[in-house]
């Protein structure tokens, strides 16, 4: 019993390190990987961690008392932190036995729901614009998220995590799970805010978008859950749909999933570098097409296939 304790707080901690430490070393190994492409020397590879440092330097600076504005940073970071204890980053999910799939859709959903809460709160119509994005992001990629999981869970007969990435595992791959994480990594793109997909921050057109008003810590909480975002992503897509090798010892498994991790990142970080932002109404075609191939996904898997 005591040893089942210590190995769920040792996963946890793993996790939340994961999420909350490594994040910005992967953010910093992204722009490394840009600068390389684009044959200059570029930041360093801790460069992220010395500028949210320095956002929590600098005065926090509001432009309305509003209660939301003031809450969402925490709210957005914190629901991030709490979906890593549901999500399996190469061992069991720590909080596993607390909640299925749908919780941890439901957690996921939180920090862009805080997104716009906050940029609507403002009162800058660029925040609006960038608000309005979001929500189109939301509404179209997050059902693409919830159907290719919901395929995964159909084969393993089963919405808890472990008995799905245990299915995966056991079971190889099948019809409609090549086809759903087939869409879920076309989705990753827009999940992980990257181009062609940045259209809610989108900098040379409206200016960090919903974040425009924030500065200081405050959008420090924000970055570093946006940091966060993408190693939650990418170890659900990889446990999900791509969960071996499998060596029987945690912590070697731990370590093989963040070798992994950043193995996709970077192939993220290169599809940005070669495409150009898409106009919103491209966009939402894209998500069509995505979203349809998803749901072909989602038939195989009730067929049996």
């Amino acid at each position: 019993m005591v040893t089942a304790v210590l190995k769920i707080i040792f996963i946890a901690l793993f996790n939340l390190a994961a999420a909350l430490a490594l994040a910005p070393l992967l953010d910093g190994f992204m722009r490394r990987i840009k600068a390389v492409v684009h044959s200059r020397q570029g930041p360093p590879l801790l460069q992220t961690y010395y500028d949210l440092f320095k956002l929590f330097s600098k005065e926090d600076r509001e432009v309305t008392s509003d209660l939301v504005f003031r809450l969402t940073p925490v709210v957005c970071l914190g629901a991030v932190l709490l979906a890593a204890l549901f999500t399996p980053m190469g061992g069991p999910a720590p909080l596993g036995f607390g909640g299925d799939l749908i919780l941890l859709v439901y957690l996921l959903s939180i920090p862009g729901i805080a997104i716009m809460l906050g940029a609507m709160s403002s009162g800058s119509p660029y925040a609006m614009l960038g608000a309005s994005r979001e929500m189109m992001l939301v509404l179209t990629v997050e059902p693409v998220l919830f159907i290719t999981l919901f395929t995964a869970g159909i084969k393993a007969n089963s919405l808890v995590l472990a008995d799905i990435t245990g299915w995966s595992v056991s079971h190889g791959w099948s019809i409609s799970l090549v086809i759903a994480g087939l869409a879920l990594l076309l989705a990753l793109q827009s999940e992980l805010a990257k181009l062609p997909f940045d259209l809610a921050e989108a900098e040379t057109e409206i200016m960090e978008g919903p974040f425009v008003e924030y500065s200081g810590p405050k959008l420090a909480l924000f970055k570093w859950a946006i940091y966060a975002k993408v190693v939650i992503y990418v170890s659900l897509f990889l446990e999900v749909f791509l969960p071996g090798p499998k060596t029987g010892i945690l912590v070697a498994d731990l370590l093989i999933n963040l070798v992994k991790v950043f193995i996709v990142v970077g192939l993220v970080e290169l599809i940005e570098l070669v495409n150009p932002r898409l106009k919103i109404d491209q966009a939402i075609n894209y998500f069509k097409g995505v979203a349809v191939l998803a749901l072909i996904g989602l038939a195989f898997a009730l067929m049996g296939m």
